[in-house]
């Protein structure tokens, strides 16, 4: 078993002060082995704190990233286990959120699951023998096009052939956990 938090979209200190102390408590160092972060951290410190939930942090630049993300790519490959990762921002897929658009993104990366943010709202859609993910924002940042959507972020365990979701969406003071299971063809 392998975790991996994808997270994203946060926008601190932007938008929003901080991550949802919800979040936070449940963000804990050790547990996870990877971070495959969509970008739109904005700061600095926004980024070393994902670097102390685990070391190997993967990150692609959002179009408010500051000058330390500068050398970040657009877009990555990431193996994990049976897995290739595509990691993407989002913000070059247009329209935004379009899963005929990601889904080409998608086979252009030649990837099993596709992480890509800057949709406010999170989404995980089987496509073509593939999972697409969209961990959404974890501060819950406004954004005008989805102002009703909830903090969220996505655990992925991968387990061989199969990846579970965990998609965690604070909504009011309740955090709830829905899951999506993906197996690789």
């Amino acid at each position: 078993m392998v975790l991996v938090l994808c997270i994203g979209d946060m926008h601190i200190p932007h938008r929003v002060a901080d991550l949802p102390p919800k979040f936070r408590s449940l963000l804990v160092p050790g547990k996870i082995q990877h971070v495959l972060c969509t970008g739109d951290v904005c700061v600095k410190e926004t980024y070393d704190y994902l670097r102390s939930l685990c070391a190997d942090v993967h990150a692609v630049r959002g179009n408010y990233d500051g000058d330390f993300a500068a050398g970040w790519p657009d877009a990555k490959t990431v193996k994990i286990g049976d897995f290739k990762f595509g990691l993407t921002h989002g913000h070059r897929v247009v329209p935004h959120g379009d899963v005929n658009a990601l889904a080409a993104a998608q086979r252009a990366m030649n990837v099993d699951v596709l992480v890509s943010g800057t949709c406010r709202r999170w989404g995980a859609h089987k496509v073509e023998d593939r999972l697409i993910v969209n961990p959404g924002s974890a501060t819950g940042a406004f954004v005008s096009e989805d102002p009703d959507a909830n903090p969220s972020f996505v655990l992925i365990d991968v387990d061989g052939s199969r990846a579970t979701c965990y998609v965690y969406e604070l909504c009011g003071e309740e955090v709830k956990v829905e899951k999506v299971e993906y197996s690789k063809a």
